[in-house]
């Protein structure tokens, strides 16, 4: 009878995979043994895999080269990164190898982008598409990058006032975007996306504001997905909508020559997981194409903005289990050593998704769990809602650690964790590391940052550290009683 966890893995999903395979009866991930690093370093621990960044990036940029090809498109590819899926220098360090674009959200975005140009990381070549609702700061920060000569910021326009707002701050001429506002899908509370302009109401805007505005020149289209790139009938309906805004918009606008299909790729929660990525580029391409060809325009420029994609898969986590409690006949809950709500904040605001495997003990049997965070709130839990299916691990042992690790979580959880600063119970945010690899192939591993201490929390929250003052007052009455005594 087959009853170990490797038994159950096997029988379950396709293993060893691209990224996982096993070794001792020990999880490896790209090749790093993560009891190793686990010896070496602690859990719970953090940690980034660098290679992967720029593995997707020129994954994506192949496939779109090979679609562009085999349509005979006549647009080119240009492959952004979203900022806001991690803000990390380390990653844009990484992700900027690459010969790619940003797309940036925030004020405090274009700060980042200014110093990653002073470092010789982007030139004046970098497309900086600025996206978000845009108010003062921001509205500066975009009007000096293009004042002091980057002709290729171009912002997104997303509201009615923006495009006076840049006129008035900007000195010379500027190219712009507009984003539409897509319809949200079905199952949404609300029908249409607060961000952007409407189909119907794009090209009038054009018509009012920009096309004898001579300071303004309409460079590009943004279509925005909320839920990503997916082979549904929503998402191809949305797409032919935007594309008949396109053929609108350029039969009118000769500069309008770049379509922005922003709305990320899916990333790998699972080992089910199966996406065609390069099925969805083709046909998208295809798409546009016969749609341009049709209305006789030429086709746009194709530009992607993908964050998660981009950075996703190359974070992950581990913990160990402290503790199993058994609450009920059927609930066992195994208790992590860190809090789900500090270090994966997703996976209890939005119940999203991420790759769980045991690290180590493959070779024992397993049990079905429920795994339970540090926190004092209810809500500190990951289970079958937010995982694929039941959780099953190796038995719990007290004479044997067990360690878990979640894979693919490193996009948003950070910054949504409020990296460095204030988290939930005051659980601190794990010893986070950076992996890497030398010319050869050989892992490099670096510490980022150390596990919070108690002394950091409490200065954010305006205490100042009087332990040793306490403890001298205390031994100094202490010896007058026993002086007295």
């Amino acid at each position: 009878m087959k009853t170990k966890y490797i038994d159950l893995i096997d029988q379950t999903f396709y293993f060893p995979q691209e990224e996982f395979s096993l070794e001792n009866n020990q999880l490896q991930f790209h090749g790093i043994n993560l009891m190793a690093l686990i010896a070496q370093y602690g859990a719970p621990l953090k940690f980034t895999y660098l290679p992967k960044i720029s593995e997707n990036i020129n994954k994506a940029k192949t496939w779109f080269d090979n679609a562009i090809k085999a349509n005979n498109y006549a647009g080119t590819y240009n492959y952004c990164y979203c900022t806001k899926s991690s803000h990390f220098q380390h990653v844009l360090n990484e992700a900027l190898k690459n010969d790619i674009h940003i797309e940036t959200s925030s004020a405090f975005d274009m700060d980042i982008v200014e110093n990653l140009k002073a470092q010789g990381k982007i030139n004046d070549d970098t497309y900086v598409i600025c996206n978000g609702f845009k108010r003062d700061q921001y509205i500066q920060n975009i009007a000096r990058l293009i004042n002091y000569g980057h002709q290729k910021c171009i912002p997104i326009i997303d509201n009615y006032e923006e495009l006076s707002l840049l006129s008035d701050t900007i000195d010379g001429k500027f190219q712009v975007g507009i984003r539409i506002a897509s319809e949200e899908e079905p199952k949404f509370e609300f029908y249409t996306s607060r961000l952007g302009i409407g189909y119907r109401n794009i090209v009038p805007f054009y018509n009012n504001q920009i096309k004898e505005n001579s300071k303004v020149e309409l460079k590009m289209l943004h279509f925005f997905i909320n839920t990503g790139i997916r082979d549904t009938a929503y998402y191809w309906n949305e797409l032919l909508k935007c594309l008949k805004v396109y053929i609108n918009l350029k039969k009118i606008c000769p500069s309008l020559d770049s379509l922005n299909i922003g709305g990320g790729f899916p990333i790998k929660n699972s080992l089910a997981f199966n996406y065609d990525y390069e099925y969805m580029i083709n046909e998208i391409v295809n798409q546009i194409q016969i749609a341009c060809e049709e209305a006789q325009v030429d086709v746009p420029n194709i530009f992607t903005e993908f964050g998660s994609f981009t950075v996703g898969e190359s974070g992950g986590a581990i913990y160990e289990v402290l503790y199993q409690k058994q609450q009920n006949d059927r609930e066992k809950w195994n208790m992590i050593n860190s809090s789900f709500i500090t270090t994966l904040p997703d996976t209890w605001a939005i119940n999203k998704r991420f790759i769980m495997l045991a690290v180590n003990r493959w070779d024992d049997e397993y049990e079905r769990v429920l795994l339970g965070g540090l926190t004092c709130d209810s809500d500190d839990y990951y289970n079958s809602e937010q995982h694929m299916n039941a959780i099953y691990l190796p038995k719990y042992k007290k004479e044997k650690p067990l360690y878990i690790g979640f894979f693919n979580t490193g996009a948003y959880q950070e910054t949504i964790g409020g990296f460095g600063g204030l988290q939930h119970c005051l659980i601190p945010q794990p010893k986070h590391i950076i992996i890497d690899r030398d010319k050869e192939g050989n892992l490099i591993t670096s510490v980022f940052s150390e596990q919070q201490t108690s002394e950091q929390l409490l200065s954010i929250l305006g205490y100042r550290k009087q332990y040793p003052e306490i403890m001298k007052s205390f031994e100094s009455n202490e010896q007058e009683l026993i002086t007295i005594l």
